[in-house]
Order: structure tokens, then sequence, then C-alpha cells
């Protein structure tokens, strides 16, 4: 009987049907970047240091530029760029004190400049920056400064937890069901993070999202290898990973024209709603269905690739495929390590990665 190999050597390796569906898999590829490395933009932490009440009015009376402004009223404000001191402590004085002198404001308060004492940022924070992002809206500096890797770590977290289980759904279930559904939780995820106003939900949220993007992602990537031909497989394998990489670039510019998070976040969410159109044109794998003992489905999807590449399928291949790993698989773990191939290509992967 002949295998899925040969018959795509006859309807196609990688003719209009493959790359139909390889090009609107690399959309969902390109579209995972706001997942995976959204953190630079929605966490971009800017210039900042402790508000003190009564410093913006004695500016303004005293004529001080901003750089003026700085130098007499920030701690540790000088020539070496700004430091712990400068951006999260502050001159425990009162500038509202009648009598304060604009050329040495300290010196007329406390007398020794070098003795003013310092405190924490008591009233929060003024941010050099004209958008927004997680940092300003929820201060996460200084003391807090540790919420904002965690956000990230939350995402990490999803990323590790998922590759397991929903790498084990695509194999149980199909690599289209298994798409589909992510993409939508994605999409929840992604719309729900504009609205939550508080940091702890958004933590979940991001946890969930990176949950269900990594299997995605990969979810796309087994599929997009497993409708092409042999000879195909790895120049689509790594031109799947280049749309990533463009993606990328796209959101770099997205991010630099849209500077406030939210509105970010939900630019990059809504285009992955059209993903589930995909219910309508994207295939599953036949040769998924070939390990499932699904041979009938599996044939149609290979009648419908030779019709779209305008191809014929030949008389003798008119009969049941072959089951080409001996029966219905039931995929586990410890396929990872069962023999020594596998091991060793298990354990060259974890290492690389």
């Amino acid at each position: 009987m002949p295998t899925l190999d040969d018959i795509l050597e006859n309807v196609g390796e990688f003719d209009r049907f493959q790359k139909q569906t390889f090009f609107v898999l690399c959309l969902l590829s390109a579209a995972f970047t706001p997942v995976y490395v959204g953190v630079v933009f929605f966490g971009f932490t800017p210039e900042h240091r402790c508000f003190s009440p009564g410093v913006a009015e004695l500016s303004q009376r005293c004529g001080w530029s901003l750089e003026e402004q700085l130098n007499r009223t920030v701690p540790e404000w000088g020539g070496h760029g700004a430091g712990f001191g400068s951006r999260c402590r502050r001159y425990e004085v009162d500038w509202n004190a009648t009598g304060v002198s604009c050329t040495d404001p300290l010196g007329s308060l406390v007398g020794n400049r070098s003795s003013v004492p310092l405190g924490p940022c008591r009233d929060g924070w003024v941010y050099d920056s004209p958008g927004t992002s997680l940092v300003t809206e929820f201060n996460l500096v200084c003391e807090d400064s540790w919420k904002l890797d965690l956000f990230q770590s939350s995402v990490n977290a999803g990323f590790f937890i998922g590759s397991i289980n929903i790498g084990y759904i695509a194999d149980r279930f199909g690599r289209r069901f298994c798409l589909l559904n992510t993409i939508l939780a994605n999409v929840v995820c992604g719309i729900l993070l504009v609205f939550v106003p508080t940091y702890l939900w958004i933590v979940i949220l991001r946890f969930l999202q990176g949950l269900v993007s990594k299997g995605c992602w990969t979810a796309g990537y087994i599929l997009v290898t497993e409708v092409v031909g042999p000879r195909y497989r790895r120049t689509v394998g790594i031109l799947y990973q280049t749309a990533f990489s463009v993606g990328l670039l796209v959101f770099d510019a997205v991010a630099y024209a849209i500077p406030h998070w939210r509105w970010l976040q939900l630019t990059v969410t809504l285009p992955s709603c059209f993903f589930l159109l995909y219910y309508w044109c994207l295939p599953e794998s036949p040769r998924w269905l070939i390990s499932q003992g699904k041979n009938d489905k599996a044939m149609k999807i290979v009648s419908d690739m030779a019709k779209k590449n305008r191809k014929k399928m030949p008389s003798h291949f008119d009969i049941k495929l072959e089951e080409e790993d001996g029966g219905k698989q039931s995929p586990s773990l410890i396929d990872l390590v069962r023999t020594p191939q596998m091991r060793k290509n298990t354990f060259i992967l974890m290492y690389n990665w």
C-alpha cells in the first residue's frame, strides 16, 4: 500500500493547496510575537523620579528650567545619569514652606545640604514619557520593580506548561482542533487584558495567554510540516519561524505608533479574531488522521489537495492508505525517551533550548 509521502509526490508536495495552508499559518506565526516579546513595550520603564508636592509651584515661581529644577530638588541628580537615589528617593522637606530661596532652596530649608533626610516616594512618581505602560499605570518601579519580572515570568510559566499539555492535545484530538481552540482562548485573554483594572488579573491572564499561545504556535508548525512533501519540510519549517521574525518588525512599528499599552494590546489582539475563520479554510493533517486510523477522512483531504493543485489522482491510489506506524497511536510523554534515537533527539533539543 502507498504511504502518504508516495501520494504527495503525485498530487503535489508544495503546490497551491500547501502554499495556501503555509501562508495562513505564517500569519499565525507572525501574530505570536506580542505574546512572546510584548513585555518590551507593555512593560516599558521610562525615566522617572519621585513626585514631591510643591516642587512644581516653586519651580514656576522661581522660573527654573527643568534641568535646574531637577538639580535642586532631586537627590543625586548629576552628570552620571539617574540612579536609585534619584529615581526612588526624595528629600524629606516642605517645599511649600515660606522663605524658600530660589538659588539654594535646600540650604534655606535645612542649612546643611548633606544632612537633608531622604525618604521613599510616598506620593508616587513623575514619568518622562508621553505614553503609558504597565510600569507607569501600576508604578512597577523601585521596591515594586520585581512585579514587572513576575509579569514576564507568568508568560514563561504558561509556555512551559502549555508546550507539554497542548502538544498532547494536538496529538490526541488533532492539530486543527488544537489550533482553533487555542486561537479562541488567546483572543479572549488578549481582549480581557485591555479592560481588567488590577495587576493581579493582568498576571493571571498573561499566564493563560502563555499557556495557549506557545501550544498554538507549535501546532501550526506541526501542521504546516505535515501537509507538504518530504523535500519541503525543512524549508517550510524554517520559513514558518522566519514569519515570526517578520512579526517582530511589524510589532515594533505598531508599538512605535501606539505608545499606550492598553491600546497597543487591543490593536495586536483584534487581528487574531480573523484566525477563527481558519475553521473553514484550514485542513486537518492527513498524516494525523492516518495515525488515528481515519483513512477515509485522510483520503478526502488528499483528494481535495489534488483538486486544488490541479493534479489527477492515479486510480491505483484510490485505496485505503497504509497506516504507516502499524495502527492507531496512543501518544504519551514516554514516547520522548522510549527508544535510544528518540532519547538522543529529546536531550539534544532540550540542551539547545
